[in-house]
């Protein structure tokens, strides 16, 4: 079987900061924006790899999800537990100073991991969690 990762979705509570974040702070190009105001949904990805993309969308919009379920996303989505991507780097820390000289929200700084990985991790302007592993 032949299947790869196309995209993936993430939450985005303010489309232009997000915008900004995955741009500016990560380097990721924009593929496609769509929509206006919060209602926007914004493509971005890394410039080298033209198949895989995160879309950074309203969060709760679609119309089977329930007023309790809308109160839960945005909680969740306030403590930074509600979504989270883990991308990789050939060198964290070069990565990490990157990412926090643009004032990004850091949660963790580059360490070296009991599991055998060093990485760090961010929290997006929407409060989802980006975590940068070292690639081996």
């Amino acid at each position: 079987m032949d299947i790869n990762i196309s995209s993936t979705f993430l939450p985005a509570t303010d489309p232009d900061a997000s915008l900004a974040f995955y741009r500016d702070a990560l380097g990721f190009e924009i593929r496609n924006d769509v929509g206006r105001g919060t209602m926007r949904w914004i493509t971005v990805g890394p410039a080298g790899q033209k198949d895989v993309s995160i879309v950074l969308h309203p969060p709760a919009v679609d119309p089977g999800i329930t007023e309790s379920e809308r109160r839960t996303i945005a909680e969740m989505m306030a403590k930074g537990t509600y979504a989270t991507i883990v991308l990789s780097s050939p060198d964290v820390d070069a990565a990490f100073a990157k990412v926090e000289a643009t004032g990004a929200d850091v949660v963790q700084e580059p360490i070296d991991q009991p599991y055998g990985i060093r990485d760090c991790a961010f929290r997006d302007p929407a409060g989802n969690t980006v975590r940068i592993n070292q690639q081996p």
